[in-house]
């Protein structure tokens, strides 16, 4: 046993009583379960503020479960402490939530067990040490969650959608396995720190490849890549904190695993580039969609879609430190979004929207490009100049996060655009850039030193760089001139194919049967 264990470890611990109490209490307003559900959480929360502070100071460390050829084991690290807090807070929040959300329902003791449980769970996988503690954790999440999609189980609707989950998050779970059956075989060990160290030694070889590729097939799987994404858009039919939960906390478990297994997947050429192309893609698509949706939980569904996309993309050209930023900023943006969703549907049908306030001419789409790049530019030029060089990698993605800011700028340069409007769109390109610096600086600075740096750019990585910032750039270009050619007939035929997503659901309904819902208890 290690002199010293980060606190973080304990917390899924702190969840276990009112896990108990829930079995024994499953039914309609169980006494006092829902406030032990809340207290528990934030114990939990406590526990990993308590690690993360440990860590930050001392790095204790990790500890061993079980010894053996599939050990067991949970890490003790800045990044580990770090999501463990992110999922400590964001459960404590939902769990609050759900005491008023959940009161009265007829299986409101089970909802509160089955969600703690599923926290806990999300908590061992953020530190887990090894792959089959990854496995264990991923598969117990996955279970737990289907049944929360099933709260309902008499809905048609929800038991398609935790069909379809089903099917794809173990789908990921065998390729996890398959993963750790060829990696175990070529090097011996299946320990997250271990083997990096174990590849760069003895090269990949054929089972290593084959191990890095399953885990990346399990990381798209697990964070609704494209094509089968089509499960996230359709866990509506559960309340809104399995939803808060889910977009905001377990939709990560990709970018998670990823970020964990950085040091190995990094020196797969062919896995990186794969990541950029699945990442990219998927987040371009997603958020074409989400611009076609009216209702506000599809549409913050297809935007967590394209974001998980983006983080696969951020993983694919090696900035860790960013997809793990990322994954904190993400999570508690949609567990604020999903939990006020409510609000903001109210809020909405009382504001009369005018639309866009300028409409912005041809000339003026492409000033406000070399506008938004050349601020870019010049604060690229600042930062590097005060805290060095800044890598390839980062400089396309800060490119491609400027091109989102240009359609605001479009409109500031627009012939009837107000003064006002020019100043304020000018100051936003500002601050993006200033921003995305700033935080990249500052991630670099947290964890940095425990994630791998972010390779030397090879001729296959600079031609995907390059397609990368084209297809955002023209994407982009596309999207600040719609007001031009919104209402040509073509616009509304393929209006209506993305607000379908392509129809790639329907095919994943076919494929797996998800139409012959029965009915599950």
């Amino acid at each position: 046993m290690p002199d010293t264990i980060a606190l973080t470890m304990l917390a899924p611990l702190a969840l276990v009583p009112a896990v108990l109490f829930a079995i024994a209490m499953p039914g309609k307003r169980p006494r006092s379960l829902p406030r032990l559900a809340e207290l528990s959480a934030l114990a939990a929360f406590a526990l990993t503020l308590g690690g993360l502070a440990q860590t930050a100071l001392g790095a204790p460390a990790g500890i061993a479960l079980f010894d053996g050829p599939f050990s067991l084991a949970l890490r003790a690290d800045l990044v580990a402490a770090s999501l463990a807090a992110l999922v400590g807070f964001i459960g404590w929040i939902v769990m609050r939530y759900s005491r008023t959300y959940l009161d009265g329902e007829a299986r409101e003791g089970a909802f509160h067990g089955l969600m703690l449980t599923a926290l806990a769970a999300v908590l061992v996988f953020v530190q887990a040490g090894t792959l089959p503690t990854l496995m264990i954790a991923t598969f117990a999440v996955g279970l737990s969650l289907r049944k929360l999609l099933l709260f309902y189980p008499d809905r048609a609707q929800a038991q398609r959608a935790a069909t379809k989950f089903a099917y794809v998050w173990h789908g990921g779970d065998v390729l996890l396995a398959i993963a750790a059956g060829l990696l175990s075989s070529r090097f011996g060990t299946l320990d997250l720190a271990a083997l990096p160290d174990a590849a760069a030694a003895t090269g990949l070889g054929l089972a290593g490849t084959l191990g890095i590729a399953a885990i990346i097939g399990a990381a798209a799987l697990k964070t609704a890549a494209f094509p089968l994404h089509g499960w996230l858009t359709e866990v509506m039919e559960a309340p809104t904190p399995v939803s808060a939960l889910l977009h905001a906390g377990i939709i990560n478990s990709g970018g998670v695993l990823l970020i964990t297994a950085a040091g190995l997947v990094q020196q797969s050429t062919g896995a990186m580039a794969a990541l950029v192309m699945i990442g990219g893609f998927t987040a371009l698509f997603g958020a074409a969609v989400m611009l076609t949706q009216s209702a506000i939980k599809t549409a913050l569904a297809w935007s967590t879609v394209s974001q998980m996309g983006f983080m696969l993309l951020q993983c694919g050209l090696g900035l860790w430190t960013l997809a793990l930023l990322h994954i904190v900023a993400h999570s508690l943006y949609k567990a604020h979004a999903f939990l006020s969703s409510g609000t903001a549907v109210t809020e909405v049908a009382n504001i009369r929207r005018p639309g866009p306030v300028a409409v912005p001419s041809v000339p003026a789409v492409f000033k406000s490009f070399a506008l938004a790049l050349a601020i870019f530019a010049a604060i690229a030029a600042s930062f590097t100049a005060a805290f060095g060089p800044k890598t390839p990698q980062a400089l396309a993605l800060g490119a491609i996060l400027i091109f989102g800011v240009a359609y605001l700028v479009a409109q500031g340069l627009a012939d009837r655009a107000p003064a006002q409007l020019t100043k304020r769109t000018a100051a936003a390109a500002l601050a993006a850039a200033i921003g995305y610096f700033s935080f990249q600086t500052l991630a670099q600075a947290i964890w940095g030193p425990v994630l791998p740096a972010a390779p030397k750019p090879t001729d296959l990585e600079w031609a995907l760089l390059v397609i990368a910032v084209a297809s955002f750039g023209l994407v982009a270009f596309a999207q600040a001139l719609f007001p031009l050619w919104a209402h040509h007939p073509a616009t509304a035929g393929l209006r209506v194919h993305l607000a379908n997503g392509l129809y790639l659901n329907a095919l994943l309904d076919r494929a797996i049967g998800g139409f012959r819902a029965t009915t599950t208890r």
